[in-house]
C-alpha cells in the first residue's frame, strides 16, 4: 500500500509528479518530449528527471490503481478471459510479451519471457489464475504451446480458438506497440516488465472504450478517471 510519505522529500509538488508521469506513461512521448511540453508550461524540469520520477513513482501509482480496481475486477473477469502474446526486441534480442485482458479489454497480467513454449506459457496461466482465479472460458490463437499447457492444467475444455475470436486482446497490444516505439525500445528485460506492469494498470486506469460510449457518459468517466488519478498516493 502506497503513502503520503512517497513525496515526503521531493521539492516539487505532488500534482506536477503526477502530470509528468501520467504524461510519459500514457501517451507515445519521449523523455525530451514531457520536457518541451512541461517547458511550454513554465515548469522546468530535465528529461533525467522524468525518468527518475517514472522510475520512483510509476510502479506506487500502478500499485495503487490495481489495488482499487481488483475487487471491481475479480467478480467480471472470470467469464471470458483472452491470451496472447507478441515478440519485442530487447537490446537485440528477441523476447515474448505474454498478455491476457478480460471480455471488455481490461488487462489482467503482463508477463515478459525469454521463450515461446509450453513452459511458458504455463508458467504464465498460472501466475494468472492465481492472481485471477479460474475462467469459464480462455481464448487463444491455435498455437500449440497453450492446448499443451491447458491439458497440464486440466483445462482443456476451456479452450476457445477460431478466427477473430481472439481480436480482444490482440488490439490490445496496439497501445504498447505506439509506447514502444516512443521510447524507441528497451535495453534490458527487467526495464521491460516493469514498463509493461506500469503501463497496463495505467491504460486500465484512463480505458474508456471511447468508441462505445455516448459523448457525455465518456466526458464524465474520463473526468471521473483524471481526478482519481490526481489523488493517487495522497493517503
Amino acid at each position: 500500500m502506497t503513502r503520503p510519505a512517497s513525496f515526503k522529500y521531493f521539492k516539487t509538488s505532488p500534482e506536477i509528479i503526477r502530470l509528468v508521469v501520467m504524461l510519459y506513461i500514457r501517451f507515445p512521448l519521449s523523455l525530451r518530449n514531457v520536457e518541451d511540453l512541461l517547458h511550454e508550461r513554465g515548469i522546468d524540469v530535465s528529461h533525467e528527471t522524468v525518468r527518475y520520477w517514472w522510475n520512483r513513482f510509476g510502479p506506487l501509482f500502478a500499485s495503487e490503481i490495481r489495488r482499487k480496481r481488483f475487487q471491481q475486477l475479480r467478480a467480471f473477469s472470470k467469464w471470458k478471459r483472452h491470451v496472447d502474446e507478441v515478440f519485442v526486441k530487447v537490446n537485440g534480442k528477441r523476447y515474448y510479451l505474454w498478455r491476457a485482458v478480460d471480455h471488455e479489454g481490461e488487462v489482467l497480467e503482463a508477463v515478459v519471457t525469454k521463450r515461446r513454449n509450453k513452459a511458458a506459457a504455463l508458467k504464465f496461466l498460472k501466475k494468472l489464475m492465481k492472481r485471477h482465479g479460474c475462467a469459464k472460458e480462455v481464448f487463444t490463437d491455435r498455437f500449440a504451446s497453450y492446448k499443451a499447457a491447458l491439458r497440464e492444467m486440466d483445462a482443456l475444455e476451456k479452450q476457445r480458438t477460431g478466427r477473430w475470436l481472439n481480436n480482444r486482446v490482440e488490439n490490445s497490444h496496439l497501445p504498447f506497440r505506439r509506447r514502444e516505439r516512443g521510447m524507441q525500445r528497451f535495453k534490458r528485460m527487467r526495464s521491460l516488465q516493469k514498463f509493461v506492469a506500469v503501463h497496463s494498470s495505467v491504460y486500465n486506469h484512463f480505458n474508456q472504450e471511447r468508441s462505445a460510449s455516448q459523448p457525455r457518459p465518456f466526458k464524465l468517466t474520463r473526468a471521473a478517471a483524471l481526478s482519481e488519478w490526481r489523488q493517487l498516493c495522497s493517503g
